[in-house]
């Protein structure tokens, strides 16, 4: 009696620790989710700000910036001359021989939706030294993820070429610039997130073979770290976010998408980049049911997408998009899609389609029939079609009915080349040009 007593003692003290230790697990990720939920609805009323309420302004503006830009050098298959900045954004910075001792001078070239953004222009320098990632929740000072956690704007640079291989997704705080001038900077091995921020800059990095992670604790701000689930492999992950801006980064190799744009996030520029070797390239918006995404504002430029993409350059769901002066040299299925009514302007593109007779189609509707799609507006303008390529337009009532008229014409898509001839990062050296 005496021996079963004892194992009925342990076993009921055994279930109290496994009910304590549940309890505290729910506790936590109660805590955790609710920390993001409250920081989400924070950022949002800051992103309904930054929304426009006449974005063909805006993407006029952009328009009138790039009419003015100079691309009438014949374009080379490798350029080895003196520099020459061929689009609005690097005339701005590129070929200025102090550039390294003027970085912040680039959070004033940002042009389209994005064009607020300051990144940490209002900070301090921060050198990355050590490209080790080993602890999560008390990062070592040095290291990339203890600059992006830091509550106070950073201007973050590297002393090195570097590869850092992330462990686990890379959270990043407000008002950060990761700037990878001057260094061969490879970000690997996880997703970079920018969840629930404002005023971030990515530049001058490759960012390539992220895989999914299982998540745990992680820190994403000098006063909080949480537990975090699992991440899905992205390049760049936005989320809740506003005045983002990607410029110059060349990507590929990711094990979900290259760089999604999801929750509401808006005033967003994705400029000068390279992007191979991937099937789902840029998502934005997730969701049917996430009408928040109706905000969502978002400026392609200058891109180029190139050897080894299949779909979602980009795919698009509610909200306003402008995808100017981009270079589409390979796809497999389409090179631009949608549903749930987003509107998508493409001025002065060229696409360039696949041999495939069954894959000539520019555009991509997903899940609607013709009378569904019809009152979309999908407009194609000066974009130069090649190999049987063919835009698919459609375009009714959407808020208000647009014409051509209302849409200044971008630079024709004959000068899409030289536009995007210096996309991906950039060979930059402290005292050169880049």
């Amino acid at each position: 009696m005496a021996t079963a007593s004892l194992h009925l003692t342990i076993l009921l003290h055994l279930l109290t620790v496994a009910t304590a230790v549940a309890t505290s697990t729910h506790n936590a990720t109660t805590a955790d989710e609710a920390y993001w939920w409250e920081r989400g609805e924070a950022a949002r009323s800051v992103n309904r700000a930054a929304y426009v309420s006449d974005p063909v302004a805006a993407l006029n503006r952009f328009n009138a910036d790039v009419l003015q830009s100079t691309t009438s050098r014949r374009l080379l298959a490798k350029y080895t001359g003196p520099c020459v900045a061929t689009n609005p954004i690097d005339r701005c910075w590129r070929c200025r021989g102090d550039w390294a001792g003027d970085r912040k001078r680039l959070a004033s070239c940002v042009r389209g939706f994005g064009h607020r953004t300051r990144g940490g222009a209002d900070g301090r320098i921060y050198v990355v030294t050590d490209a080790g990632d080993e602890e999560m929740v008390v990062p070592k000072k040095g290291t990339l993820r203890y600059g992006v956690i830091q509550d106070r704007p950073l201007w973050i640079v590297f002393a090195r070429d570097m590869i850092i291989q992330l462990r686990q997704e890379l959270i990043v705080n407000h008002n950060k610039t990761i700037d990878g001038r001057g260094a061969q900077v490879h970000i690997t091995g996880a997703q970079i997130t920018i969840q629930g921020v404002q005023h971030v800059i990515i530049h001058n990095v490759h960012i390539h073979h992220s895989v999914h992670h299982s998540g745990g604790m992680i820190r994403d701000s000098k006063h909080h770290y949480g537990l975090r689930t699992r991440s899905d492999g992205d390049g760049i992950s936005i989320m809740s976010s506003s005045n983002i801006w990607i410029d110059h980064v060349s990507m590929s190799n990711c094990s979900d998408g290259l760089i999604d744009v999801v929750s509401g996030s808006t005033a967003i520029t994705i400029s000068n980049g390279h992007f191979t070797k991937h099937d789902h390239v840029m998502l934005f918006g997730a969701s049917n049911s996430d009408p928040q995404d109706k905000i969502m504002q978002i400026t392609v430029a200058f891109n180029h997408f190139g050897k080894g993409l299949v779909q979602r350059m980009p795919r698009c769901r509610f909200g306003f998009f402008h995808v100017v002066n981009n270079d589409y040299t390979h796809w497999l299925m389409y090179a631009i899609g949608g549903n749930q009514n987003p509107t998508i302007i493409s001025q002065g593109n060229r696409f360039i389609a696949p041999n495939d007779v069954n894959a000539k189609e520019v555009t991509k509707r997903e899940y609607a029939a013709y009378d569904e799609y019809k009152e979309w507006v999908w407009k194609s303008q000066g974009d130069v079609m090649m190999n049987g390529a063919f835009f698919n337009e459609s375009g009714g009532q959407n808020e208000r009915r647009y014409d051509q008229l209302d849409f200044i014409p971008a630079k024709h898509g004959k000068y899409v080349g030289q536009l995007t001839q210096f996309a991906g990062t950039l060979n930059c050296r402290v005292g050169k040009p880049c």
